[in-house]
């Protein structure tokens, strides 16, 4: 549609000191999109590695892999139902090392450490037994996205060492899909490989001969599946962004608004391959923790974790990728069920499909994001404090444009007339005690901790006079739903 007139939302906060109150001016667009996510854009995978698994002197894995997880935990269950659905995504650094136990694989062995393969692990089977088990679990509101083997039938290069080439082989593949749809189980995608592309993560596939593959990977999936309304898609290829993996300045890097800019270019980057190549596709995040190798365990269960996390599902978000799955599910360090299940909850929860525009210049230390809300007429605006010293006061106003989107550079012209109900919903998250390496999160002053049941806690937001500023304490992170939010696209 071509709008002749935009009416967004800003955000004006008054100015006290350094030391208290900044001022920024964030301009919302309420009547333009500029990107739109799927409607599971929060996922976690599972990851198969086994219990022997170690890095940095540490062992984080347990059992929390794919073939010895207790599918039975209470409080594994009770978070997967909370989020109804919440996307799951099986793979991981092994799963170009899984043959599934199925047709013509008769001998079906467990991951064994051998220090000349892939990861230090040599090849492991899936066993159909488990693969029943786990979509009982999947029953439970889950939503599944497989990683394939895509290794499978080929062999290292002489010449390069982390090059593998030759044909793919789909038996086994076609095998395991056949028998997936004989139970009636529900795959929603398939990945083609684990970071297989450019330099690889331990294998690479030239990307001639991987088009080569994910083309005869499609067309078995439109035989296997004819009709398109069911037919599971296909994803690939799958890239890796490098990251130091046991970085002890991380606590301060993840505060800091141009470290957490970098990855922007990244995005925007992908984005624009989409856009030039195949733009009838999206990009997904397919796996991401922040660092390798089970994750720092000094950060990546605590508090702090919860800026980088939230400020990489609003930067996805708004370079257009339509999910990001986070790495993992449980243990590994980096686990989701964890301090940020309500940090995840929250978005999956209030945050829609249809992101908006935000420009903010003054405070690079308030990052904004905004989305329509999943019950409309609302809009959602996540607000992530990165200072451990500046609080802001935050008030809302109607804004009004004409002919054109707002840009970085453009100045608004208020009416202050606020189209909304007269209550907004809050949510305040903080460490406990200002502890941001903690593992203990603040929901509006109450501990976010499971109930005796292992249950999730209800998660309430207090309301607020919408006429009132958005008090933002120091290192703290806000939803923010204003309800009954107006904004006509005129003609």
């Amino acid at each position: 549609m071509d709008l002749k007139c935009i009416f967004s939302l800003a955000i004006l906060v008054s100015q006290i000191s350094l030391s208290s109150t900044q001022n920024v001016n964030v301009v919302i667009q309420g009547a333009t999109s500029i990107g739109e996510t799927d409607d599971n854009f929060v996922c976690v995978t599972l990851d198969w590695w086994p219990t022997e698994k170690c890095n940095y002197n540490q062992c984080p894995w347990g059992k929390a892999g794919l073939l010895n997880l207790d599918l039975k935990k209470k409080g594994l269950l009770n978070a997967i139902k909370s989020f109804n659905p919440l996307r799951i995504k099986v793979g991981g650094s092994l799963q170009d090392q899984v043959v599934y136990g199925v047709g013509g694989v008769k001998n079906c062995p467990n991951f064994m450490k051998n220090e000349d393969s892939l990861f230090g692990f040599s090849q492991g089977c899936h066993p159909m037994e488990r693969w029943d088990e786990l979509n009982k679990f999947f029953n439970q509101t889950g939503l599944v996205t497989f990683g394939l083997n895509a290794l499978l039938g080929r062999s290292r290069s002489q010449i390069e060492k982390d090059l593998w080439v030759g044909n793919w082989q789909l038996q086994n593949a076609r095998d395991f899909m056949k028998y997936t749809i004989s139970r009636g189980y529900k795959v929603d995608s398939y990945e083609f490989g684990n970071q297989l592309s450019g330099a690889g993560m331990g294998a690479s596939v030239e990307a001639e001969q991987y088009g080569k593959d994910i083309v005869v990977l499609k067309n078995l999936v439109k035989e296997l599946h004819p009709d398109p309304k069911t037919q599971p898609k296909v994803l690939g290829p799958s890239g890796y962004y490098d990251e130091k993996c046991d970085d002890p300045n991380m606590i301060t890097k993840i505060q800091d608004p141009s470290y957490l800019n970098q990855v922007a270019q990244t995005y925007k980057g992908v984005l624009n391959i989409v856009n030039k190549f195949k733009p009838q596709s999206g990009a997904w995040v397919s796996k991401s923790g922040g660092a390798l190798h089970g994750s720092a365990k000094d950060l990546s269960l605590t508090f702090a974790d919860g800026f980088w996390y939230l400020d990489q599902l609003g930067m996805a978000s708004t370079y257009n990728h339509k999910v990001f799955c986070r790495q993992t599910l449980i243990d590994g360090n980096y686990a989701l069920l964890n301090t940020t299940t309500s940090i995840a909850l929250l978005w999956h929860r209030l945050m829609g499909i249809t992101v908006l525009a935000v420009t903010q210049e003054s405070n690079p230390n308030l990052r904004v994001y905004a989305h329509y809300a999943k019950k409309k007429p609302r809009i959602s605006i996540i607000f992530i404090n990165l200072s451990k010293d500046s609080s802001f006061n935050v008030t809302l106003s109607n804004y009004k444009h004409q002919s054109r989107n707002l840009r970085s550079t453009d100045v608004a012209k208020p009416n202050f007339e606020f189209r909304g109900s007269k209550d907004r919903e809050e949510y305040h998250l903080a460490a406990l005690a200002g502890n941001i390496q903690g593992q203990i999160v603040l929901l509006n002053g109450v501990p976010m901790v499971p109930t005796e049941t292992f249950d999730i806690p209800v998660m309430e937001p207090k309301l607020v006079n919408a006429s009132t500023p958005i008090s933002i304490s120091a290192h703290s992170i806000i939803y923010v739903t204003i309800r009954d939010f107006q904004a006509p696209a005129c003609a």
